[in-house]
């Protein structure tokens, strides 16, 4: 991340180099966000789901259907939140108004800090449920893998989005870097007009020399051809 700036990103209209944008830890946690809840709501979706000597199918966790319902939930949408938000992260160098990036800036933290108490509380809540889970119920183990793997990378997800907070409450501390404007005017940016200086004087160059004022006589001794008067 960049320190200078305006929120975190440098000037608009910067060219965009994706070898640095990879390596950003912002955009490692993305990614890792986005592969943690395909990890969730695939392992319920394809495994979530058993049937205990019936046609009928029940949610591995503890045959809570609300269970199942929320890990997939809450699993889908951060995957498509994830993608929103790293393609923000491409186009936010290119947002030139410093209020929008702002805006940016706010609903990230505010999504990223819910969505980390979302996942903290889904991860309880599975994991209760699979304590509840008797192992009758689940014909040769059936679903078990499935129910760890989303306990697990529920955990996870807490971690990667809360990273993801921190980052952006880094990004909001940051503000504004009004050191640009000062950089672009001593470099010469030809987008941006000099400040006009101050006036000189009229512009008339004079070469008089400076004149010793008149009367530098002494004043105590009697002007030549001056005669004092008598009484």
């Amino acid at each position: 991340m960049e320190a200078g700036g305006s929120f975190g990103a440098g000037r608009a209209g910067g060219a965009f180099d994706p070898i640095a944008f990879v390596k950003q830890p912002q955009t490692i946690l993305r990614i890792l966000s986005w592969i943690f809840s395909i990890v969730v709501f695939g392992s319920i979706v394809n495994e979530g789901y058993v049937n205990s000597g019936s046609e009928v199918l029940h949610c591995v966790f503890n045959k809570n259907e609300d269970a199942c319902n929320y890990g997939i939930t809450i699993g889908v949408i951060a995957f498509f939140a994830s993608m929103l938000f790293l393609a923000l992260d491409v186009y936010f160098p290119q947002i030139s108004s410093v209020k929008d990036r702002k805006k940016a800036v706010l609903l990230e933290l505010g999504f990223s800090g819910f969505w980390t108490f979302l996942w903290f509380v889904g991860f309880c809540f599975l994991a209760n449920q699979w304590q509840r889970t008797s192992s009758e119920g689940l014909v040769l183990n059936q679903g078990a893998d499935a129910a760890r793997a989303a306990i697990a990378f529920s955990f996870f997800s807490i971690l990667s989005w809360a990273g993801m907070t921190l980052k952006a409450l880094q990004r909001y501390r940051l503000g504004t870097d009004m050191s640009l404007f000062a950089t672009d005017q001593l470099n010469g940016n030809p987008n941006i007009e000099p400040y006009p200086g101050y006036p000189t004087g009229s512009g008339i160059e004079t070469r008089d020399t400076y004149q010793s004022p008149p009367f530098t006589e002494n004043l105590g001794t009697n002007p030549k051809g001056y005669q004092l008067p008598t009484y």
